[in-house]
């Protein structure tokens, strides 16, 4: 080997060190966190639907001309409350014309009384016949017959008068009339209007039997289903600032898709300073698509670690886990309820591990790192709980 070959290698040699010990190549600096317990209040999400605690269409119950809408479409109605008013006379007349049908049976069952009176006195002398007594009395319970059936058809009138005027049989927000001034209604004209009550309002939703039981399990040491409390997202994104509770799991599952419906009560109140021209205004309405979040009321501790620590492959979730010689190794884990910040921990990590927390994207798996604290930002810091 020639002296020139000779100092070529070892130069090159020097060189490799040199890079080696360059501070491009030094193992890359990432922020760790430990794994520990936190609080958090385990959260389940569902799509429900907003329902009417009570619903009411209103109806006929007998045929006549309207006369008067007394309500504004739109408007929350009070149970008492006149809504239509139907023409009167005809049912008037048939109440005083019952009525005089009874003055009539009154005085002829009076009548009768004194003819029964007088023929049981004769009965005693020579005069009195028995046949006569009988055809009295038979009178008169003739016309106590005659008098309990009139009664009967005066109340029936006087009921039938009362229909003539509609009103309110809930509180409520009363929608579109079908039918104007003017128009013949009858019991089969159909809804008139329909009110619904407004507040407090049904969250309904189908839930899978997996999550039931899940569910079940959860909160069987806690007070059952009256552990957890409902909390909803409108269709726009935001949290309802109401809060509800879970009060009906139904007995039976849809075979067809393997749920069981759950039902909360949500109040409904009116927003304030929104009272505008069509009345109260509440967020929540009839048949309103939402998604429905179940809470525990207590929170749980959890294993839970930054949500960005974890990276997602084709073999699932992961994060780094440091060595005790400063490596980065590769752990799957299996996620649980996560938030924009937060990821709980359902297997995978330990209490006290360490993880890899900043710098994931210069890691590399069973390479050397250069630990340091974890670097918290703005929205993290919001997260923690006061000292």
């Amino acid at each position: 080997m020639s002296r020139a070959f000779v100092c070529v290698a070892i130069g090159f040699t020097m060189i490799s060190a040199a890079l080696a010990q360059a501070p491009g190549n030094a193992p890359p600096a990432v922020g760790v966190e430990k794994v520990g317990l936190k609080p958090i209040i385990e959260t389940e999400r569902f799509i429900g639907r907003i329902q009417a605690v009570e619903q009411v269409d209103l109806v006929a119950r007998v045929t006549a001309f309207l006369e008067k809408i007394v309500f504004t479409e739109g408007q929350e109605v009070e149970k008492g409350a006149t809504l239509y008013q139907l023409e009167q006379p005809p049912f008037q007349a048939d109440v005083q014309a019952k009525q005089a049908t009874i003055e009539q049976i009154q005085a002829q069952l009076a009548n009768a009384n004194v003819t029964l009176e007088r023929a049981q006195t004769l009965l005693n002398t020579p005069a009195g016949q028995q046949s006569t007594v009988d055809s009295a009395k038979a009178n008169q319970g003739n016309l106590q017959g005659q008098l309990l059936a009139a009664e009967a058809n005066l109340r029936t009138s006087q009921i039938e008068l009362g229909y003539t005027t509609i009103t309110a049989p809930i509180d409520g927000k009363i929608g579109r009339t079908s039918i104007t001034v003017g128009n013949v209604v009858t019991p089969s004209s159909g809804t008139l209007a329909t009110i619904v009550r407004q507040d407090p309002m049904y969250v309904v939703f189908p839930i899978s039997v997996r999550s039931a039981l899940e569910l079940r399990s959860r909160y069987a040491g806690k007070g059952g289903f009256a552990a957890v409390q409902i909390k909803i997202v409108l269709p726009d994104g935001r949290t309802y600032g109401q809060v509800g509770k879970l009060n009906f799991v139904n007995n039976t599952i849809a075979s067809s898709t393997d749920t069981i419906i759950l039902r909360g009560t949500i109040p409904n109140p009116v927003l304030p300073q929104q009272q505008g021209k069509d009345g109260a205004v509440r967020e929540l309405v009839d048949g309103e698509f939402v998604q429905v979040l179940l809470e525990g009321v207590q929170p749980v501790q959890v294993l839970s670690i930054p949500r960005a620590a974890v990276s997602t492959d084709q073999q699932g979730d992961f994060v780094y886990v440091l060595s005790d010689d400063n490596k980065a190794m590769r752990q799957n884990v299996t996620l649980g309820q996560s938030t924009p910040t937060e990821a709980s921990i359902v297997s995978g990590l330990k209490e006290g591990q360490t993880i890899i927390v900043d710098g994931i994207q210069r890691v590399r798996a069973g390479q050397p790192v250069s630990p340091g604290p974890a670097i918290v930002t703005p929205a993290e810091q919001a997260q923690k709980p006061a000292p």
